[in-house]
């Protein structure tokens, strides 16, 4: 809807030193060569292999991929219904063809937050460790479910087994290390994201670059340079190694991780950028901090949708589905909205409460969403986690349970396949120490949903 399309402007959406990297060196990669150049350079063309018959036509790939994708799926379901009687047939492959289509068109709406029950405190598994002696800022998890990632104001990140609720492995950034253009003393993590196949972790700090590792024989690959202050948020393209960040600058930067390489930078914040997400699409969403405004940035259009309605400085967004999305801010509101309205659906006045020391509502410190579903989890420091369940085409919101968390909630994050929730619980916000909270023990909350089959 063009009555909040912001078009680019050189304050608002400038692309200052666009530098296509990665499509430079795939253009380099493609350069036709002629046949006077083949003939030169002592090429022969071999009729026998160039033959219209052996050369695969690209309606005989789309057929080959097709088969493939079809094989995956089979075996995915197989593996699912492997402990049932069940057996894999035309109408259960149909369904899940018609799921991933919606999906990707962000058109999918799974209705199932009335199947989760409350969850007794006495099955939520505390995890600890001694590399994070200071505040836990952020984690992601991985695709499979299999592993979580931590970043702690140390300056370290600890990779955890879901599975055995154990640490597993952790690195810093620290010259001890000898990494290569690496801080001399550990940073503040501010920020962790992975991507889908696990081939990439990347780490934003206080130092102003992004880490990229390994995650699975945590080695250090690289550094993406370009912030001019702390990294404050990471997002991956769902499917894809395409990077978005954002920074204590006002910017949002886009990156190649094929290629390492920095894409371009888009403005239009007035002040420090405090969250950022994506899914499938070239887009991503920021949250603006004290400016009060969210942005959906639609890369391939070159333009942003603006959206207003907090009171309070905004710390956190994510999205529910390609089409609507979630965020709280310090002045205690939960707001859900839709792309398409520059207004919010719905909001929740004082979600966690009234802060009794100064009668100020209780700050929205993070908030999730089961990814393309009606269940969303939001966090504060009032010492609960709470979930709830948005009904009426997203119009309202209903509170579902909640579950205790002592400290200050930075940041938390659905399994996909909805079985856990994990929470990171800390003395003191992730971005300051406006109040602390000495009686929380810095730790993992892994919460068992329990769900109605």
């Amino acid at each position: 809807m063009s009555f909040f399309t912001k078009a680019k402007s050189k304050k608002e959406f400038t692309r200052q030193n666009r530098k296509r990297k990665a499509t430079e060196v795939v253009q380099e990669k493609n350069d036709e060569i002629t046949s006077s150049e083949d003939e030169a350079n002592g090429i022969t063309e071999d009729s026998s292999l160039t033959s219209e018959e052996e050369l695969e036509t690209a309606q005989e790939k789309k057929l080959r991929l097709a088969k493939v994708y079809l094989q995956e799926i089979e075996r995915e379901e197989r593996r699912r219904l492997e402990n049932d009687n069940e057996e894999i047939g035309d109408d259960l492959i149909q369904k899940r063809l018609k799921e991933d289509y919606l999906k990707q068109t962000g058109k999918l709406r799974l209705t199932i937050a009335d199947k989760y029950t409350s969850v007794d405190n006495s099955n939520i598994k505390i995890l600890k460790c001694k590399q994070h002696r200071k505040p836990i800022t952020c984690l992601c998890i991985t695709s499979d479910n299999n592993f979580i990632f931590s970043g702690s104001k140390d300056g370290i990140v600890v990779k955890w087994s879901l599975n055995d609720f154990k640490k597993i492995g952790h690195f810093s950034f620290s010259a001890k290390n000898s990494i290569p253009n690496s801080p001399d003393y550990p940073k503040p993590i501010t920020s962790v994201a992975i991507s889908s196949d696990s081939k990439f972790l990347a780490v934003g700090d206080e130092s102003n670059n992004i880490h990229v590792w390994d995650p699975q024989s945590l080695k250090y690959l690289n550094v993406l340079r370009g912030h001019r202050k702390s990294v404050t948020g990471l997002s991956f393209k769902k499917e894809s190694h395409t990077l978005y960040s954002c920074s204590a600058d006002k910017s949002v930067k886009v990156w190649s991780l094929d290629d390492m390489a920095y894409v371009e930078t888009l403005y239009g914040h007035h002040d420090k950028i405090t969250a950022i997400d994506s899914l499938y699409r070239d887009r991503a969403i920021t949250a603006g901090g004290s400016d009060c405004s969210l942005r959906i940035w639609k890369i391939a259009e070159e333009s942003q949708l603006i959206y207003n309605g907090h009171s309070g400085n905004l710390d956190c967004v994510k999205l529910i589905n390609e089409e609507n999305f979630l965020s709280g801010a310090d002045d205690g509101q939960l707001c859900v909205w839709s792309s398409m309205k520059k207004k919010p659906l719905c909001t929740i006045k004082d979600a966690h409460g009234i802060d009794e020391n100064n009668e100020q509502p209780n700050w929205i410190c993070s908030v999730t969403a089961l990814l393309n579903t009606d269940l969303v989890a939001s966090g504060s420091y009032d010492g609960f986690i709470r979930f709830w369940k948005l009904d009426n085409n997203f119009r309202s919101i209903q509170p579902l349970f909640s579950v205790t968390a002592n400290g200050f909630v930075n940041s938390m994050e659905f399994t996909s396949d909805g079985k856990f929730l994990v929470a990171c619980a800390s003395t003191e916000h992730k971005f300051g120490r406006w109040n602390v909270i000495k009686s929380s023990k810095i730790s993992l909350v892994i919460v068992p949903l329990n769900k109605i089959s």
